[in-house]
């Protein structure tokens, strides 16, 4: 068995795991979530859910990790043979979030280029819905392709697939360090530039101004966790497989801290600059900030095109930074989702880098086609909803289960944790992980079910037919084939933990 690779430094691995955890979803979604959840209020919960949920899980994810050295199917099989279709499971939602992720960076890309002339006009969203995307007005199918996303998803899929396929030293960690100190730099001058806007206050106040009332909702609550999982990547097989690249000597409770309030950092901050440009944006439309709060797509796209085409100056400078930022956040964590397919394959058919690249991240990219459609925009919306509500807390909540419960390895790990780590985690890790989180991974997912089962209305209003194709039969996909490929038995080389360590670690 050859030598697994390995990171060149502790830095270089923290600059990469929080490359994962930091990405657009941070700038899209936290803001959203925090105000439309009690606003400063919210960081109770929030805060709550980080300690008894978010680090817990991200150190359980780096001590299997780093303990099984292997990509999460095989660490999960190293645990026990019944684990591992759950490791399969996570993969394959990992390929469908790299699949439509991929997609959404482009747009961040022709956004970049737009930026230059403003070339969104004085109709942002008509530009983005029907020039750009060419989408119809109601979800139907595929459509044609549409070349001004085609292309730049080319670009994409060229600069991952190149980091990859120049392995863990010298592609991954080497991007990481180059990105994420840019990352960094971008973001805190959008920030400083945000808050310095007129009616920026308006924004932060609105944002900040807590709800006391709503502490005592559950949904609150769960918002709050919710939150904490797709925010670091947990339960996505990203961190399991990341850590399996850590030299024997590595401080895993240390780096979860630096890595798990880096990104809650940059989720602040994130706050801070989107209310702040909003306050401004209803301040020059003479509007309650309240009127032009949005989420997601719309808010990237259509919101922040809207406020930049009304700054008083530099408009392009700005634009060109904000949307340069989401390009490289974008590109650190889809780098880390298709490594998480590259790895498991690589192992698994026994391959050499170069071909598990080509072959696993090449089949994602033919799939992504599809979202560079005109019908895209509706496909990706659907399946990104399922995958994450659906798919993504049942194969979470099942990780934590077996591992707590069936396999009963939160002893050992959390031993094999201190006896590296500076810090030492006490019974709260165990309790946490056994009591705290299957209870409310297991609510989250009942909730969402009885939702969308049995809610007034279909997801968006779409068809049930489309949610059937491009949503559920997502979901039901990737378990298949995460139940499929645990059929292939492994080569006895590859289980044997003990070979594994010696050549490894």
């Amino acid at each position: 068995m050859a030598k697994r690779e390995e990171w060149g430094s502790r830095t270089g691995f923290i600059l990469a795991a929080a490359g994962s955890a930091i990405g657009l979803g941070d700038v899209w979604r936290w803001p959203y979530i925090a105000y439309s959840n009690g606003g400063g209020a919210f960081f109770i919960p929030y805060l709550f859910a980080f300690l008894t949920a978010g680090i817990p899980i991200l150190l359980l994810e780096y001590a299997i990790g780093h303990r099984y050295r292997g990509s999460t199917p095989l660490s999960f099989r190293r645990i026990g043979k019944g684990f591992e279709w759950v490791g399969w499971w996570q993969v394959a939602i990992s390929f469908v979030i790299g699949c439509y992720y991929a997609v959404i960076i482009a747009w961040a890309i022709s956004y970049t280029l737009f930026s230059f002339g403003l070339s969104w006009g004085q109709d942002p969203e008509s530009f983005f819905i029907t020039e750009y995307l060419q989408a119809p007005a109601q979800p139907s199918g595929l459509g044609g392709l549409v070349g001004g996303v085609l292309i730049p998803l080319l670009v994409v899929w060229g600069i991952t697939l190149f980091v990859l396929a120049r392995g863990v030293k010298r592609g991954i960690e080497l991007a990481s360090r180059i990105m994420m100190p840019v990352f960094f730099v971008l973001f805190i001058l959008i920030v400083i530039r945000s808050v310095t806007l007129p009616g920026a206050l308006d924004g932060l106040n609105t944002l900040f101004k807590p709800d006391w009332a709503a502490l005592t909702d559950s949904n609150v609550w769960v918002a709050a966790y919710a939150q904490i999982f797709f925010s670091l990547s947990i339960c996505f097989a990203i961190m399991v497989t990341y850590a399996s690249y850590l030299p024997k000597k590595a401080d895993l409770s240390n780096t979860a801290l630096i890595v798990g309030f880096s990104n809650s950092t940059v989720e602040l901050l994130a706050g801070i600059g989107v209310f702040g440009a909003l306050g401004f944006l209803a301040a020059a439309s003479n509007s309650p900030v309240t009127k032009v709060v949005d989420d997601g797509i719309p808010l990237i796209f259509i919101a922040f095109p809207t406020l930049i085409d009304q700054l008083p100056a530099l408009n392009q400078l700005f634009a060109i930074v904000f949307f340069l930022s989401l390009v490289i956040a974008g590109l650190t964590s889809q780098i880390s989702i298709v490594e998480v397919y590259v790895s498991a394959l690589r192992e698994k058919f026994d391959m050499g880098r170069t071909a598990s690249v080509l072959i696993g991240g090449g089949a994602a990219a033919l799939v992504s086609v599809a979202f560079a459609t005109r019908g895209g925009l509706y496909i990706l919306d659907a399946a990104d909803h399922y995958i994450n509500e659906i798919g993504a807390v049942s194969a979470g909540l099942l990780e934590v289960v077996l591992a707590a419960w069936i396999y009963r390895q939160i002893e050992q790990l959390r031993e094999h944790s201190n006896a590296i780590s500076d810090v030492r985690v006490g019974k709260w890790w165990s309790w946490s992980l056994m009591f705290v989180t299957p209870v409310v991974l297991a609510f989250i997912l009942f909730d969402n079910l009885r939702t969308e089962l049995f809610g007034a209305r279909n997801y968006e209003g779409y068809p049930t037919d489309f949610l059937l194709r491009y949503g559920w039969m997502v979901v039901v996909a990737s378990l298949v084939f995460g139940v499929a490929l645990t059929l292939k038995r492994w080569n006895e080389e590859a289980i044997d933990l003990g070979a594994a360590r010696e050549v490894g670690a």
